[in-house]
């Protein structure tokens, strides 16, 4: 469509964290504002740029460049168009020029560098932005030097586990197989996680781009996104997409008219948090009651339908196309030690500017929550940090300068996880936050391994004669001894690390396990 050189482009993000607090409205606002007032606007339904506490976000495209404003809501659009908003005018909402705001200009966008500057379902955005050329030098290039392009990069699983990305590729293209598949785990079940969700509804060519160029240089054929059911707006998003993505010829018989071939499917789960294993996953996408699969075989070599197949993360595979594009080594140059590259970072719980970052690695907790997340929303001390979702360890107000790095973590008996951060003040009981940790994997263990299905039923009588007072000491004991035995005896992370949140609040909090007990109410 061409446009006419009056027609004024203001972009308002379908992001659903943007929808949820009335994007959907304030785009409506503005359309019948702008009619009424006969002005010629485009309406251009982006991403979200990240910054959670300013959506609805609307920004302004002028000369000078794109002004933010927000957060807006339906009423005040009037008011907007009044201050001749649409030139970037004065008004209280008014934020500046959007790249200039501190929040965006301490980030190191490499993944997320298109979202929430594009129209998410425009290829030729998507190209006029560099997308596709990832893909192009993958098709001029040998599988072994797509592979190896990837193990240089030093990408590493961002879904969790950490594994080194070119190794996994590499076993899969090795292996001997008349079929092979790619699957993407976008099944974002972590507490405080929302990065694929983003990516998927901000940039879905990008996740199609990284999980064909890993076709390519594996000798895939078929690929799945395996999608969580939660994400409705994700899931149509992704459908369309892939659609356009087939009319172009990026998907198809003939990858951009190259021999290769590469077929994508997108496939909603049903709920389940264990389908974020990536053996349950398999089982699932298969048809089957989602059930952890003991190892090995590793589903390099035999994974779904008994097939060699790469199970990455949505992050690990959007990460592919900047790094083909720009070189390993530009990859590698961000970050330190083993942990190279970025990490979209998710910042969320009590905290008064939360949303999306990405940085590279070497940054400090404490920058993260104070400098950019502004300390808590109730203004109260910083109790508790939890890293890496709802089995990540809970770390004290005293070690926030630890590094956003694998292994300054783990050497904290932490772990960074999917990268999503939740912060707690000073009125967190930590003994019930143990028992969540139980709860929850009582709640979602796929039941196959007794020390997981039974030890975290266990885990929750045992915290709750805690709480209690009752037998103290002895409980304590018990709960020790628990802990260790899901984590050396349980079949997969589910039940293995549910004691890592348990026994971090009873090592940091002590004095939360021995508090006087409530007494009871009367009947």
């Amino acid at each position: 469509m061409t446009l006419s050189p009056d027609t004024i482009r203001i972009f308002v993000p379908i992001d659903a964290a943007a929808l949820s607090v009335g994007a959907e409205s304030v785009a409506r606002g503005i359309a019948r504002e702008a009619q009424a007032r006969g002005l010629a606007v485009e309406i251009v339904r982006n991403g979200s740029r990240g910054m959670l506490w300013l959506e609805p976000l609307v920004e302004v495209e002028t000369p000078a460049g794109r002004i933010a404003y927000g957060p807006v809501a339906g009423k005040d659009v009037a008011g907007l168009f009044d201050a001749d908003f649409q030139s970037g005018g004065s008004h209280a909402l008014r934020l500046g020029l959007t790249e200039e705001l501190d929040w965006m200009k301490r980030q190191q966008r490499l993944t997320f560098e298109r979202i929430g500057v594009t129209d998410p379902l425009s290829l030729a955005d998507y190209r006029a932005h560099g997308g596709v050329a990832g893909l192009e030098k993958a098709l001029a290039l040998s599988a072994d030097d797509v592979v190896e392009a990837v193990r240089a990069s030093g990408l590493r699983g961002r879904g969790g586990a950490g594994f080194p990305t070119g190794t996994k590729w590499k076993t899969v293209q090795n292996a001997r197989a008349e079929q092979k598949y790619i699957v993407c785990n976008a099944d974002e079940g972590d507490s405080g996680t929302f990065a694929d969700r983003m990516l998927i509804e901000g940039d879905p060519f990008l996740l199609i781009e990284g999980m064909t160029i890993a076709a390519i240089a594996v000798g895939a054929t078929r690929g799945y996104i395996y999608l969580r059911s939660e994400y409705p707006h994700a899931f149509k998003t992704l459908q369309r997409a892939i659609l356009k993505a087939q009319g172009a010829g990026i998907l198809g018989d003939s990858v951009l008219g190259s021999r290769h071939a590469f077929h994508l499917e997108v496939r909603l789960g049903a709920g389940a948090y264990i389908c974020g294993e990536e053996t349950s996953l398999l089982e699932s996408l298969e048809g089957k009651r989602a059930l952890v699969r003991a190892k090995p075989p590793i589903p390099a070599l035999q994974g779904l339908f008994g097939k060699p197949t790469i199970v990455n993360n949505v992050l690990s595979f959007a990460a592919v196309p900047w790094i083909l594009d720009h070189g390993a080594q530009a990859y590698a140059d961000y970050g330190l030690g083993r942990s190279r590259g970025t990490l979209p970072v998710q910042l969320g719980g009590n905290v008064k500017r939360g949303g999306l970052i990405e940085l590279a690695f070497g940054i400090s907790l404490r920058e993260i929550i104070e400098d950019m997340g502004g300390g808590t929303l109730s203004g109260r001390p910083i109790r508790a940090v939890q890293v890496g979702g709802p089995l990540g360890a809970y770390l004290t107000a005293a070690q926030l300068d630890v590094a956003m790095d694998y292994e300054a973590l783990a050497a904290m008996r932490a772990m960074l996880g999917h990268g999503g951060i939740v912060v707690f003040d000073d009125s967190v009981d930590m003994a019930k936050q143990a028992r969540f940790a139980f709860e929850f994997c009582a709640k979602e263990s796929c039941g196959k391994c007794t020390p997981c299905r039974i030890g975290a039923t266990r885990g929750v009588e045992v915290m709750d004669r805690i709480i209690a007072g009752t037998e103290r000491p002895k409980n304590l004991a018990v709960l020790r001894d628990l802990s260790k035995l899901m984590t050396d005896a349980s079949l997969c992370a589910m039940g293995g690390l549910t004691p890592m949140p348990v026994l971090s609040a009873l090592n940091h909090f002590p004095e939360d396990f021995d508090r006087p007990a409530l007494p009871m109410a009367a009947e």
